[in-house]
């Protein structure tokens, strides 16, 4: 038997915008806690080393990085390296004269792979370009890692293409924000998106919120990692606390159990004789 088992942390953090240098310090600082306890995956919050309001362009400007190359992802290659770790990391990265918000996949051998956040939420759409490299899938020593921004969640296309890559887990970092019509007592409108996603995929999906306010703007909080039927393992984390989420998965469970039982296996059950495949974005799909 295949077994692909992986210790998932998400850290639920209050970073405080422009403060780079003491938001870099405490995401090293909370990842070295999740390794303590014998992380193998660790996900960040959205823009986690920069905070998230900006006020100008050259504010985005003065923060952002390259990948690979910027101080913020050495730090992450650095902790990788040295705790034997995959990262996934919110980051602002800027590209010649583009911004994007990003997110990047850093492991025991060095940088690995970054996603550019393709659905641009509020402000964000004055200060970013959206994304341009699409929903790509990296192949990992822990397994097939996918990845997701936020807002990103809204949209189902953002996982059916992960999985139809060969994705196993889709990691997202975000700074989700309350939604008009949220009752409070109840779960996150994004817990019931990225769980309805993960059962319909066959994928585990970790998320990494932030937590406090931000120039006026509250976070939610909530980080949680749900299994491939679409259950949270681990979280929802508090509305208001910094902490780490973990959970120990069996990656391999995402595509060897597939099958709900004799005739049904959500993807091949797929009816592209009357839909493209892999909804026009043009990629191969992967194994499903």
């Amino acid at each position: 038997m295949v077994e692909s088992l992986v210790k998932v942390a998400c850290v639920q953090m209050e970073p405080v915008v422009g403060a780079k240098d003491a938001n870099l310090a405490k995401s090293l600082a909370m990842i070295e806690a999740a390794a303590d306890h014998g992380a193998n995956l660790v996900v960040l919050p959205e823009l986690a080393n920069t905070g998230y309001v900006f006020k100008t362009r050259d504010e985005v400007f003065s923060l952002a990085e390259p990948i690979p190359g910027g101080p913020s992802t050495d730090a992450w290659c650095e902790i990788a390296a040295r705790r034997n770790l995959h990262i996934v990391a919110g980051i602002a990265e800027v590209c010649g004269q583009a911004l994007y918000n990003s997110a990047v996949l850093v492991g025991p051998d060095g940088y690995i792979g970054t996603f550019r956040k393709m659905h641009l939420w509020a402000a964000e759409n004055l200060f970013f370009e959206p994304g341009n490299l699409g929903f790509p899938v990296y192949s990992a020593r822990i397994g097939r890692i996918g990845m997701a921004i936020c807002y990103d969640c809204w949209f189902p296309e953002t996982f059916r293409l992960n999985a139809l890559q060969g994705a196993d887990i889709v990691c997202v970092p975000t700074n989700w924000v309350p939604i008009p019509g949220q009752d409070p007592t109840r779960e996150a409108m994004a817990n019931i998106l990225v769980m309805a996603a993960a059962h319909s995929n066959s994928m585990f999906i970790a998320c990494a919120d932030r937590v406090g306010t931000e120039r006026g703007q509250p976070f939610i909080g909530q980080s949680l990692v749900v299994g491939y039927t679409g259950w949270p393992v681990a979280g929802p984390a508090g509305r208001d606390s910094e902490e780490i989420i973990m959970a120990e998965v069996n990656l391999s469970d995402a595509r060897r159990r597939r099958n709900w039982n004799d005739f049904n296996q959500v993807l091949r059950d797929r009816r592209h004789d009357t839909y493209d495949e892999m909804l026009g974005s043009g990629v191969k799909p992967g194994w499903y």
